[in-house]
């Protein structure tokens, strides 16, 4: 925090950071013009269950707080949920997608507002914020429901509310900063590791003779953002019984993982490699390179805190695979495949920073590094964005037999019908067709999903079935042919690399049978 107190003397002019707002909010409408267009807005299978989750809340035969589910963090579902009201925005993702165009140009702004203050410069600030907004990644995970956009906004709004408290003390940056470390932890975990280390830094930094100030600065940060994990914990216990039900239960990255082996899994030097290589994908080897060398002037120039905070996020990332089942997959290495690439983009930030240091060298070195950073992207455009190409891929599957159903079931079922399915990826049938989900039956209705599972012939009354093999649903169906309700199966949608979909139609129950009597007697 060198930078900063030894800069107090030089006063910061009110004027870049609304622009920069005003750029980037244009930028990030652009890219969710764009990737709407584009049609992948959705790609991601994560985009679309948030999307869905943040509907259901309102839309549901229960709806509410318990809506929310257990494995994703509520705050990026609640954000969506003024757009996602309005069918339209619904059913297109756009009530996902501005809501995340909207975060993305509030982090970036955040960022540049974080490294003007650290570095008084504008140029610096500049640099950083194009190197992180600009990158292609970055560009299509803010224009979709995703919860990044959310989780770098609360970051950098946690960078510069902190690098403004250590320049002024004041309750309203230790204000700013509590509540930006709130919304990080009620969005991504990994902002749950970021409070522990912001306190210590409240609690340590500044003269000895401030210290009475300093803990009570500690204990209202860590009573505020605190309260975010705490708000969670009692959520899953409350619900689920298990306030760790989130980390360990069906939904959990743990027990979707298993005992099945990947690489990095209890090997911290394969989890490093694995990590960085995703990095290179993401940001590419010059800025790799330039932030590394930025980086060392970063210390140099004893700036710890931006450095370390911004060094949490990967910090952590590694330790998850190492030790939370958390793979990441590169096509560069084994298994040749696309999976978690954007827990990469945690590099960005941090390459940000030391591209921002660097600028303070010359005047010629900003345009210098941003021509070596984007010159590679421009030059190779089919690797422009590796996160786009990981939900292009892994969702040709799924799209496909989505396709399909809708297809059959735009033309057989009606507006009014029920069904009787479950969410995940079949919730895209629904939200494609526009049917409500409070028409649907899933074991998000716990109450009546029970009964009707486990007494089908009194309770099971929905018009159709959307099952996919191996699931309670589809179970359901099945054991109930010989003792009704009677479902039909209409269609079976097979699709190589996918589980079975199934489609049945409930048929009308038979007319009660009537003893016959004998019109002699």
């Amino acid at each position: 925090m060198a930078a900063s107190k030894s800069s107090k003397t030089s006063r910061l002019s009110n004027w870049p950071v609304p622009v920069c707002l005003l750029v980037t909010a244009a930028v990030m409408a652009a890219a969710v013009a764009y990737f709407y267009r584009d049609g992948s807005t959705l790609y991601f299978g994560d985009a679309e269950a948030h999307l869905n989750i943040s509907r259901r809340i309102l839309d549901s035969r229960t709806p509410g707080w318990l809506q929310f589910g257990t494995t994703w963090l509520p705050l990026p579902h609640l954000l969506m949920i003024p757009l996602v009201r309005d069918p339209h925005l619904w059913q297109t993702g756009l009530a996902g997608a501005i809501t995340a165009g909207i975060c993305m140009a509030l982090a970036a702004t955040f960022l540049f507002a974080a490294i003007y203050r650290l570095f008084r410069n504008v140029i610096a600030a500049t640099t950083a914020t194009a190197i992180f907004l600009l990158n292609p990644n970055t560009l299509y995970l803010g224009a979709i429901p995703m919860t990044e956009p959310i989780f770098f906004a609360a970051l950098f709004a946690l960078l510069y509310f902190t690098v403004r408290y250590a320049e002024t003390t004041g309750w309203g940056a230790l204000l700013g900063a509590s509540i930006a470390a709130w919304a990080g932890t009620l969005t991504r975990y990994e902002a749950w590791i970021l409070l522990p280390f912001t306190a210590l830094f409240i609690l340590t930094w500044g003269p000895r003779k401030t210290l009475p100030k300093r803990a009570t600065a500690a204990v209202v940060f860590c009573v505020l953002a605190g309260s975010g994990p705490l708000i969670w914990l009692f959520h899953n216990y409350w619900q689920f019984g298990d306030p760790l039900y989130f980390y360990r239960g069906p939904w959990s990255a743990l027990a979707i993982q298993g005992n099945t082996s990947y690489p990095g899994k209890g090997k911290w030097l394969q989890a490093i490699q694995y990590y960085f290589a995703a990095g290179q994908l993401i940001a590419g080897l010059p800025a790799m390179v330039i932030g590394a060398a930025g980086l060392l002037l970063t210390l140099q120039r004893r700036a710890f805190w931006p450095l370390f905070l911004l060094a949490l996020p990967p910090a952590f990332y590694v330790l998850s695979i190492h030790s939370s089942g958390t793979p990441i997959y590169v096509p560069t290495l084994w298994p040749f495949s696309f999976y978690n690439t954007r827990y990469a983009m945690a590099f960005l930030p941090l390459i940000a920073l030391g591209a921002a240091a660097l600028t303070r060298l010359h005047k010629y070195v900003a345009p210098a590094i941003l021509v070596a950073v984007f010159a590679p992207l421009l030059l190779h455009p089919a690797q422009r964005s590796v996160t786009w190409r990981e939900a292009e891929q892994n969702s040709r599957v799924r799209r496909l037999w989505t396709s399909r159903a809708t297809d059959y079931l735009r033309a057989n079922a009606r507006p009014g019908n029920t069904w009787f399915t479950t969410f995940g990826d079949v919730s895209a049938i629904y939200r494609t067709l526009g049917i409500p989900f409070r028409q649907t039956l899933t074991g998000d209705n716990p109450i009546e999903w029970s009964l009707a599972t486990t007494s089908p012939q009194l309770s099971l009354h929905e018009d159709w079935a959307v099952v996919n093999s191996g699931e309670e649903a589809q179970s359901t169906i099945d054991r109930i042919r010989l003792t009704g309700p009677r479902y039909e199966l209409e269609q079976r949608i097979m699709v190589k690399g996918a589980r079975v979909l199934e489609i049945y139609r409930r048929l009308p129950d038979p007319p009660p049978q009537t003893k016959y009597e004998d019109p002699l007697h």
